[in-house]
């Protein structure tokens, strides 16, 4: 079966508003409302409990027109029509100032929300009585209940597993809290504490959110505020289209990408994506998104419940290309005319199939999107690894000898693909979000950081290298821990592009050249840990772009310098002879004098399709 999804508006229809408003006013106020965003999300950061938020900022927030389509978005690629939830059960009509309205019901908002432990709060914003926008709050909390602490796990095979579920909720009924249904969430949470924190956290963020929009209001007037934020729609989807039609030609281009496993034998699944340009009878082009042809979905929680929405999200991103006069937004989807997805894939799963990993076949379905920009000719990166989630729950003894439970959610960054102009970029976890400070763990957890580096070679050669993951060393302080463990592109590693080499892949071991020494399953969990024990992790690199011998010798001596490339990895893949920290230009130049021949990607060897 398969679902068709239309999102946006027809090809040859624009979202409503003038086009001939003031410029000036204009990024005035475009101006206004990111700076109401960054303040909503300063407030988060700053008052959020769990680790995850504060720390890792794995948080965002947004803002949304009167009828709910979204004007002001993050940076970040997964969300798609976040507002339709609450307004499928609650008419506009019937909201009043000071409602809030809550959900996590990641099948009952078709993928607006992707995975149980990420909660999002959205606020009507009225002025005069008038309803002239919608704020929204969203984080991703530490433990919502479920199968084991952390709420998301290998072993899942549901996702009743994966925690409490809140279908689209009046929390706030114009002004009085549901204190009940609050307490129902948060009795089945671990960590009651850290969940009441957050959840007042992101309360206090759409109050402001409300605050600061109901401002520029009174400062605009409805009418000038209605028509910026349309016409910031309009431009957005302008340029995508534009950069569309200018990347991919009339006719249908397809990549495949893939993921190892589901953790339950399964594996690899394929990710297949095509995109369809054709000229309609009125002259205007139809764009058209398919993953019908994606694997089946997975017993394991690797599922991602693909809101329709996100694939014109991601390229519109890849688009705007971090142009700061352009603004993040629904135009992005908007840009696409429709989106075929199969009911039963991967990215289409049924009721109730687990998702708490979805972010490892999310990040396959950027890295897809890229290859598939770059088999019509685009400029797009070549892949990155997935971020390296591990999650660590024991006891540890208190200096007054009493034993205290701990949850450690640690995601930790990789290398991320090489760009035709520039090389990848190094360590990075998810956009905004940072790989936790030396300092933090050891001071809030029962750890000791051994090593904290950059992956030597992980990055793919190539002219421009791909960027390289992390090594972290952790001394188990705990008297008792168990360890889940998520790491991909093992066996499908990041692919390089134009005669670039594949990223390198990701590993974690207990108790490195030790007698016992143990390799983890790179999807796996309950792994016991006892005090002392020594866990090491090596995260992914992403794939080079372009042929390791074209790379300056220079260039792959300052990588050697800075421990991003070994000595034996110059000479082997770049072709560079260095003796004594010094290049030597004639064992380079012999090194060089036979030229491996390349193909268009890399997977562990040179192929002219991903297949």
């Amino acid at each position: 079966m398969h679902e068709a999804v239309s999102v946006g508006a027809p090809a040859g229809e624009r979202p409503r508003g003038s086009a001939t408003g003031d410029p000036v006013t204009l990024e005035i106020i475009r101006g206004a409302i990111g700076a109401a965003q960054s303040e909503m999300e300063a407030l988060i950061e700053r008052t959020a409990i769990s680790a995850f938020i504060r720390e890792k900022k794995d948080f965002y927030t947004g803002l949304f027109d009167a009828d709910g389509v979204m004007a002001v978005g993050s940076m970040v690629p997964v969300f798609g029509d976040m507002t339709g939830p609450v307004l499928a059960r609650f008419p506009a009509a019937s909201m009043r100032p000071g409602d809030v309205y809550w959900y996590n019901d990641c099948y009952g908002s078709r993928g607006a929300v992707s995975h149980s432990n990420d909660q999002v709060l959205i606020a009507p914003v009225f002025c005069d009585g008038a309803r002239v926008a919608f704020v929204m709050a969203w984080a991703h909390f530490a433990d919502i209940g479920g199968l084991r602490p952390g709420s998301i796990s290998p072993d899942a095979t549901d996702i009743m597993h994966e925690g409490i579920i809140v279908p689209p909720t009046r929390l706030i009924d114009a002004g009085a809290t549901n204190e009940a249904a609050l307490a129902i969430f948060h009795r089945n949470s671990r960590y009651p504490q850290q969940s009441l924190g957050d959840m007042k956290a992101l309360m206090a963020s759409v109050e402001l959110g409300v605050r600061r929009v109901e401002e520029i209001v009174r400062r605009f007037g409805v009418s000038t505020f209605g028509d910026a934020l349309a016409r910031l729609l309009a431009r957005t989807r302008g340029v995508v289209r534009q950069r569309l039609a200018a990347t991919f030609d009339y006719g249908t281009h397809r990549f495949t990408d893939a993921i190892d496993s589901d953790g339950h034998g399964a594996g690899p699944f394929k990710l297949r994506l095509a995109l369809t340009r054709t000229r309609q009878a009125n002259g205007e082009d139809r764009f058209v998104f398919d993953a019908t042809q994606t694997d089946d979905q997975s017993f394991g929680p690797v599922n991602f419940l693909m809101n329709p929405g996100v694939p014109g999200m991601a390229l519109g991103l890849y688009y705007l290309g971090g142009d700061p006069a352009q603004v993040c937004n629904a135009g992005g989807p908007q840009a696409l005319d429709e989106v075929l997805l199969r009911e039963g894939s991967l990215l289409w799963p049924r009721f109730p199939a687990p998702l708490g990993m979805r972010g490892l076949t999310m990040m396959r379905v950027l890295a897809a999107l890229n290859g598939l920009v770059n088999v019509a000719g685009g400029g797009a990166p070549a892949a990155h690894s997935a971020y390296v989630i591990t999650i660590m729950r024991g006891v540890f003894r208190t200096a007054q000898g009493a034993l205290q439970p701990f949850l450690l959610a640690d995601g930790i960054g990789v290398g991320y693909g090489a760009r035709p102009f520039a090389d990848g970029i190094d360590a990075v976890y998810f956009v905004a979000q940072e790989n936790y400070p030396v300092e933090f763990l050891e001071q809030g957890y029962p750890v000791r950081l051994r090593e904290y580096a950059v992956a030597i070679d992980s990055g793919g050669p190539g002219r421009r290298r791909g960027g390289c993951g992390i090594v972290r060393e952790y001394e188990i302080l705990a008297e008792e821990a168990l360890l889940a463990i998520r790491i991909d592109s093992v066996k499908n590693p990041p692919w390089g592009i134009a005669g670039g080499l594949c990223g390198g892949v990701g590993s974690a071991t207990v108790n490195p050249g030790a007698p016992d020494e143990r390799r983890l399953p790179p999807l796996s969990d309950g792994h016991k840990l006892r005090h002392g024990d020594i866990l090491r992790i090596v995260t992914g690199g992403g794939g080079g772009h372009g042929h390791p011998f074209d790379r300056p010798p220079d260039e792959v001596l300052e990588d050697v310098r800075g421990g991003f490339v070994s000595l034996e990895a110059a000479r082997r893949d770049y072709g560079v002879a260095i003796v004594d920290d010094a290049l030597d230009p004639a064992g380079t130049a012999a090194l060089r004098r036979v030229r491996p021949a390349a193909k268009a990607f890399h997977r562990g060897s040179y192929v002219d399709e991903l297949l």
